[in-house]
């Protein structure tokens, strides 16, 4: 079913989108290649969750012949073992016996390493990816940070180290929104790595991540809302420049 699964086609096109949404809005921005950082990881994971799915073949050839020895082994021995009633010959049957139980152990062993080899790969491979998909959220969520709607700049003295304030309440609300869409694209990445598996730590990780970048978001959204009460209450004219960003002299309408 194509409405049951992500598409991680269709989720790279989006975050495509969005990169360019966000240069033609901030032409320059430091945003703008976080966002480009994002894509490129996107494109990484499809080709990832796809070579993931897809079975190992020389690893399970590698499990077939450990297989093979194994039961070629079982039958030397129970071929080399001479049961006789006499009691000379009790000793060697109890060492048959041994040997043949020791290597079914040690086949077992090798059949359940092998086997449990491959997930075990990709495994560490998407906790790799989740973990840089952990840091590139906490770099979106540095960018918003300082973008704090309830400063009135006319309000105090500013110091050397205060932001400076350019962006007007459209703009800076344009920024927050880019922001909260970049968290929220970034957890459906993660959740490429969680459909495609049934890892319970893998699917844990990226369950984390989605809370993580809900929770920023969430944050974000507070800011927006303090953003919008600001257009509505002031008048045009009054709301000047918030924060440092420049303006692209085509800008999208308040819906993009």
């Amino acid at each position: 079913m194509p409405y049951r699964t992500l598409n991680p086609d269709n989720l790279i096109a989006t975050v495509e989108k969005l990169e360019n949404r966000i240069s033609e809005r901030f032409p320059g921005c430091g945003l703008a290649k976080v966002c480009a950082e994002l894509t490129e990881i996107s494109r990484d994971s499809r080709r990832k969750v796809k070579e993931a799915s897809e079975p190992n073949i020389p690893l399970r050839v590698a499990v077939a012949v450990v297989l093979v020895l194994g039961v070629a082994l079982l039958a030397y021995v129970g071929t080399i073992i001479e049961v006789k009633r006499d009691a000379e010959n009790l000793f060697g049957v109890l060492e048959g016996i041994d040997s043949a139980v020791n290597i079914l152990l040690v086949t077992g062993a090798g059949i359940y390493f092998l086997s449990t080899l491959e997930s075990r790969w990709h495994r560490e491979r998407a906790l790799k990816d989740l973990h840089e998909l952990r840091s590139i959220v906490h770099v979106i969520d540095m960018h918003q940070l300082t973008k704090d709607p309830s400063r009135d700049s006319k309000v105090g003295t500013p110091t050397p180290s205060s932001p400076q304030r350019l962006l007007t309440p459209f703009e800076l609300s344009r920024y927050l929104d880019y922001c909260s869409e970049m968290l929220s694209l970034a957890a459906k990445v993660a959740a490429l790595y969680a459909q495609g598996t049934r890892d319970p730590l893998i699917i844990a990780t990226a369950s984390d991540l989605g809370q993580i970048t809900s929770d920023i978001s969430a944050k974000i959204w507070q800011k927006i809302t303090l953003v919008h009460r600001q257009i509505a209450t002031e008048p045009p004219e009054s709301a000047g420049p918030l924060f440092p960003l420049p303006a692209s002299p085509n800008p999208e309408p308040p819906n993009s």
